[in-house]
């Protein structure tokens, strides 16, 4: 926790706004997305899906196959608690929708599905998109398809599986991918392995998010890394967040702005 705090507090004496951006590319993914205030009726459904993941007293075995929570002591946890404490905020739910609503992606792949806040976002901003997320604990997806069945989210294929094992059984060069959401693994060898695994999947205008970028020392390595890749055109630190675009025509630059 001390050295969340401290890397929070470098971020803010480092963050901008959309004043402090001079490139046309983010600057209209800032205004147009990021700092998009109206309200939307999707904003509702979501809401709804989080308030009825609440009010779910099953308790579960969780099977933890990541770096482990800094939250639960037991893999024993009721389905109310893991949505309170580890699932995705609603206000980021609402930024995750408005951008894939933004970007209109047609496939997309989530490493981490969890109970499915992010996923119901991703599904509801672009009910035509192909999705597939993974899970490495099958408990937990059993809840999270039970709630994606009675929201009737139809665009969505849930695969239990551990990350390392399902990628090994694909043909990456078969593969592309417009949009990743990583929230799977928070730590630096696996999110490094899942970066470089997944980099043939890119095209020019596919949309990476990594999830927890300042989660520990090793994930802010592994982001640092991720930023130097010749192939990684502009990135994104928004503290919770790091975004990776691929757009050959981009100079390479780096931004750590506020949402």
């Amino acid at each position: 926790m001390l050295f969340q705090i401290k890397s929070y507090l470098k971020f803010l004496w480092k963050s901008e706004n959309e004043h402090g951006v001079h490139s046309p590319f983010v600057f209209l993914l800032l205004t147009k997305c990021w700092y998009d205030k109206k309200n939307k009726a999707e904003y509702t459904v979501l809401n709804e899906y989080r308030k009825t993941l609440l009010r779910n007293t099953n308790t579960i075995e969780v099977s933890d196959f990541g770096a482990g929570s800094k939250i639960f002591k037991s893999n024993i946890r009721k389905v109310s608690a893991i949505a309170a404490t580890a699932g995705i905020s609603q206000k980021r739910a609402e930024l995750l929708f408005r951008v894939v609503q933004y970007y209109q992606p047609k496939t997309i792949l989530e490493i981490g599905t969890s109970l499915g806040l992010a996923t119901s976002a991703m599904a509801l901003a672009n009910p035509k998109a192909k999705i597939t997320t993974l899970e490495g604990c099958a408990n937990t997806m059993s809840e999270c398809e039970l709630l994606l069945q009675k929201f009737d989210f139809k665009n969505v294929n849930c695969i239990t599986a551990e990350f390392e094992s399902y990628f090994s059984s694909l043909d990456f060069q078969l593969l592309t991918f417009d949009f990743i959401y990583f929230d799977g693994n928070h730590s630096k060898k696996a999110t490094l392995r899942y970066f470089h695994h997944l980099l043939s999947t890119i095209r020019n205008d596919t949309v990476w998010i990594f999830d927890d970028i300042h989660w520990s020392s090793e994930m802010e390595e592994a982001w640092e890394v991720i930023k130097q890749h010749p192939k990684v055109r502009v990135t994104i630190d928004s503290f919770q967040w790091g975004f990776v675009f691929f757009r050959k025509e981009q100079v390479k630059q780096h931004f750590i702005l506020r949402t």
